[in-house]
């Protein structure tokens, strides 16, 4: 197995453990303390760090001169807080448990944006990096689907404890993948010399260089809805009669944004940020009519569709990152990205939480809303490319990174510089 196919594997192996984490960490609250809430309070601690150790990760990360030792290292945090959580919850004191939470917690920005940061090392520019990153959001979309499904098996077999076990195991696979890739022979590290990129670097990358501030502002403003879509969709198929229909609702989608991003997503001829428009739009319409569908049945088809175009937007999002952030903040722009996703997907599901009384459909048309002004925003944030003769400057610091497939005067060819 090269380079790559270990680093899908162990991408795919950490992301199952944590897809998996928001319904083990309940189900296992549940089984020994009676209490959902107390899960949900492990899972809050288990989320909160995100965005916060984001540019703490990604500086760390940047800096770091022995990139595997820090990369596996944080990858078997992941999965040791995992496990010790597996032993803790519901046994030993709260503030312990929501301790360990954290602390895991705070290895979870390199379990998303850390890792797809690796693939401008592992994938030379080109057509074959942008198909890369379109694997590499199938491992998010895959995780989707099979984390959730087999966390409710083996509970369903046997108890919650176990299912958390595997997650760790799954984690613990992921971290000694991690430690095989060829970060030295990659150039992976610091370069000897250059100055070091501070804290806020990541974050003044995103707001200053502008297809960054628009793609994310964009998709932060999606995951607001997102986040709480599947709260939503457990109301709806409650309202459409079936109490249970819920997961099927989400798996449909899951499904079909797998499809999306190993389809569409890897369509390269489309500019991404085009990709990134039309997919917040088009999953944004899908849902919209979802919410007047008449059954589950009809609405877990809309949902499998809006799935399908949701599937490419990932791609698209990690493609941007890559061609314009700077080489030395390169890793804080993918874990910060990541982070506030998350924590914008957490707003979301909190906003919902607030409004459950409100009709389902009510609420699901909301989240079309969100998705469709994010399309907007996007449209309206991101630079216009100059008509005319191509341009022939160097690019500087709002430009795409030396490395990236894109440079100032647009697209790279396979002969190209």
């Amino acid at each position: 197995m090269g380079g790559f196919g270990r680093y899908l594997a162990a991408a795919l192996a950490a992301r199952i453990a944590s897809e998996g984490m928001g319904m083990a960490v309940v189900l296992l609250a549940l089984e020994r303390t009676g209490s959902a809430a107390h899960g949900a309070f492990v899972l809050t601690a288990w989320l909160a760090p995100h965005v916060l150790a984001a540019p703490l990760a990604g500086a760390a990360a940047a800096r770091t001169r022995r990139p595997r030792l820090f990369h596996a290292g944080a990858l078997a945090g992941f999965a040791t807080a995992v496990a010790a959580l597996t032993v803790l919850l519901g046994r030993a004191p709260v503030p312990l448990v929501l301790a360990v939470a954290v602390l895991g917690g705070s290895c979870g920005p390199m379990v998303t944006g850390g890792l797809s940061s690796l693939i401008t090392a592992l994938v030379p520019a080109g057509p074959g990096r942008d198909r890369a990153y379109g694997w590499d959001a199938a491992t998010y979309n895959a995780a989707a689907v099979t984390a959730p499904a087999a966390v409710g098996l083996v509970a369903a077999l046997g108890s919650a404890g176990p299912a958390m076990a595997v997650l760790a195991a799954s984690g613990a696979l992921a971290a000694a993948l991690a430690a095989t890739l060829p970060y030295e022979d990659q150039g992976a590290g610091p370069v000897p010399g250059a100055p070091r990129a501070g804290l806020g670097a990541g974050l003044a990358a995103l707001w200053r260089v502008r297809e960054l501030r628009a793609v994310t502002s964009a998709t932060t403003l999606g995951f607001v809805g997102i986040g709480s879509l599947t709260t939503v969709s457990v109301l709806l198929a409650t309202e459409l009669g079936s109490p249970g229909g819920g997961g099927v609702l989400m798996t449909a989608f899951a499904v079909g944004a797998l499809g999306g991003s190993l389809t569409l997503g890897r369509n390269t001829s489309v500019e991404p940020g085009r990709l990134v428009r039309w997919a917040l739009a088009c999953t944004g319409a899908a849902l919209a009519a979802a919410a007047f569908a008449p059954s589950v049945a009809v609405t877990a088809a809309v949902f499998a569709l809006a799935g399908v175009c949701d599937g490419p937007l990932l791609t698209a999002t990690l493609r941007i990152r890559a061609r314009y952030a700077p080489d030395g903040v390169r890793t804080q722009v993918f874990t910060l990205g990541a982070g506030l996703k998350l924590t914008a997907a957490s707003a979301g599901a909190a906003l919902v939480g607030i409004a459950a009384d409100a009709p389902a459909a009510a609420l699901l048309t909301g989240i079309a809303g969100l998705l469709l002004a994010a399309a907007l925003l996007h449209a309206l944030t991101v630079p216009r490319e100059p008509v005319g003769p191509a341009r022939t400057a160097t690019a500087g610091p709002t430009g795409p990174s030396a490395g990236s497939a894109t440079t100032a005067t647009g697209l790279r060819t396979p002969e190209g510089p």
